[in-house]
């Protein structure tokens, strides 16, 4: 069995991106976009897809249907090196599928959770799972079978010796159910954006939120867009900010902000160091389509972390003149 990085648990499927609509949609209309792009999608993927394409090894733990949209989803997943092996179809059932439909600065995101209801733990292999140094999990409140055993399997995986790490995303119900506490009892990175952090801690401001989750994870790292990132460690606060890039769309900005925090994170770096990794890689999903194309594009990837991960020379004082 190869000895993973890490072993990231959660939902697979595409994303049907639809750029270029009114803004108004309106009902028995047929609206006309003026581009559309099929990729990769769900946190979960997008992260280790991205995470793998960074150099890790990373295995997957997830679900598919009996349909076209799951082959596709694990031909896209594969390319990227991620170990498929524990990935498992329900036949007869079908693949998860995201559209999306950006409005300017926001989005409209429909879900079709496919067999993303139907994976529970116990259809996990565990020995594969504890098997890495680290676990990851995303998209928590669209787990419906996996949550009631989450307590245990992130209980668990501390026992058996992994650092371990979580990104919520949104709960579409709303609910933001208070059994998500009991996990966090056991995870080391939390990585909210700012919505879900004060959703979490259940206040409206984020200072509080950030505060309030600093008593319960080791490490808070709140996603804040444009305006970069903050991170907790008990009292100690620490604030980064992305790079300047032509932004061509977010999707999968805060997933690959995760993947980069996380590649610095298990390597042992210093939080600071962590964060300014994790604003680049974020930064760098927004110039392609979708969230794993820009790290598609190897010469693109390679460049650009290249150019943005270099440390900032002072300018030399021009010479006086005399």
């Amino acid at each position: 069995m190869v000895k993973l990085d890490v072993s990231v648990v959660g939902e697979l499927n595409l994303d049907l991106i639809f750029y270029g609509l009114p803004q108004q949609l309106e009902l028995e209309r047929e609206h006309i976009a003026k581009d559309l792009s099929i990729t990769l999608g769900s946190s979960s993927a997008i992260f280790a897809h991205n995470l793998a394409l960074l150099g890790n090894k990373v295995g997957f733990s997830s679900s598919i249907g009996s349909d076209p949209l799951g082959e596709i989803c694990l031909q896209r997943l594969g390319e990227s090196g991620v170990d498929l092996a524990k990935v498992r179809q329900f036949r007869g059932k079908t693949t998860a599928l995201s559209v999306i439909l950006p409005q300017r600065k926001e989005r409209y995101i429909l879900t079709y959770p496919g067999t993303m209801n139907d994976m529970a733990v116990k259809d996990l292999d565990l020995n594969y799972i504890f098997g890495a140094k680290h676990l990851h999990l995303s998209s928590y409140f669209l787990q419906k079978a996996l949550r009631p055993g989450l307590v245990d399997l992130f209980r668990k995986a501390k026992e058996a010796g992994l650092t371990t790490s979580l990104d919520t995303n949104d709960d579409p119900d709303n609910r933001w159910s208070d059994e998500i506490q009991l996990v966090l009892k056991y995870v080391d990175i939390l990585l909210p954006n700012e919505h879900e952090a004060c959703k979490l801690a259940k206040v409206k401001e984020l200072e509080a939120a950030a505060e309030i989750l600093s008593r319960k994870v080791s490490i808070v790292v709140i996603k804040r867009g444009s305006q970069g990132a903050i991170a907790r460690r008990g009292n100690e606060k620490f604030s980064a900010f992305p790079p300047v890039v032509d932004s061509v769309d977010p999707v999968g900005a805060g997933d690959s902000f995760d993947a980069g925090f996380v590649h610095q994170f298990i390597r042992g770096a210093r939080i600071e160091d962590c964060l300014k990794f994790a604003n680049i890689t974020g930064a760098l999903s927004t110039t392609r389509a979708g969230g794993t194309e820009a790290f598609r594009d190897a010469t693109h990837r390679e460049n650009f972390l290249r150019e943005r991960s270099q440390p900032s020379t002072p300018k030399t004082p021009a010479a006086k003149q005399v």
